[in-house]
């Protein structure tokens, strides 16, 4: 192939977040925001959707993953969002897949384990990487925008002999940093309000938060994304993070 390199720039070909992950405490309105996004299925890996009205399908093996993956293969048009939930419990399932792939080395190919962190060194964590790739890359393929929900970190860091608590996404080790980095947008969800009526979603980036985005709509943004009134009736404004 010819390349032709470019003499202007080229122009963006996206605006919304095709990767986003979104994380945070526990209640603090992760799952439920995501019943407000139509045409959103959630993949529930935790049983966090039980109580809650959705578009749902639940998966408690890889086998499940697998077969939710090709029904969505066979079945495009039906959802506009698909939304893992969680990536923290996702980390458990990839692993018949990270033995899988730690047997075809020459190195694993009498492996009887059946956890690969456990390997010496630390070695296993390349396959769980890799393991876990796949099943995210598979899904992204089949859908138009993907959501990856994670619950949160607290990490304590000091600087200038002052120690704070850092929030981050729960991932172990490279695993964070590589799903990260491959994401459109990170953002912080939290309540706050009047008895937590408002759900908001943190795309600034700051020493205490680890998230961000690059689409210009949302980069350095606070978003207000869920407001429920005295009787409980909810508003969601996911128009806010995609456009239309």
């Amino acid at each position: 192939m010819a390349i032709i390199l470019p003499t202007e720039k080229v122009l963006a070909s996206e605006v919304n977040p095709r990767f986003l992950i979104l994380f945070g405490k526990p209640k603090s309105g992760k799952t439920k925001i995501l019943t407000g996004l139509p045409k959103c299925l959630i993949i529930d890996l935790e049983d966090g959707t039980d109580y809650y009205d959705a578009l749902v399908v639940k998966a408690k093996t890889l086998e499940d993953l697998l077969e939710i993956r090709n029904a969505l293969a066979a079945n495009p048009e039906l959802y506009d969002y698909i939304a893992m939930d969680t990536g923290t419990a996702l980390e458990e399932l990839v692993m018949p897949l990270a033995i899988q792939l730690y047997k075809n080395t020459p190195l694993g190919k009498n492996y009887k384990g059946t956890d690969v962190r456990e390997l010496a060194q630390g070695a296993g964590y390349l396959y769980i990487r890799e393991a876990y790739k796949q099943v995210i890359d598979s899904f992204r393929k089949v859908s138009k925008y993907f959501i990856l929900i994670g619950h949160l970190k607290d990490k304590y860091i000091e600087k200038e002999g002052t120690e704070s608590v850092q929030f981050e996404l729960d991932l172990t080790g490279k695993l964070k940093s590589i799903t990260s980095a491959e994401s459109d947008a990170i953002g912080y969800v939290y309540r706050k309000g009047k008895n937590g009526s408002e759900t908001w979603v943190n795309f600034v980036a700051n020493e205490n938060i680890v998230c961000g985005a690059r689409p210009n709509h949302l980069k350095n943004k606070e978003i207000l994304i869920a407001q429920s009134d005295e009787s409980g009736n909810i508003t969601y404004f996911w128009d806010k993070i995609y456009l239309k």
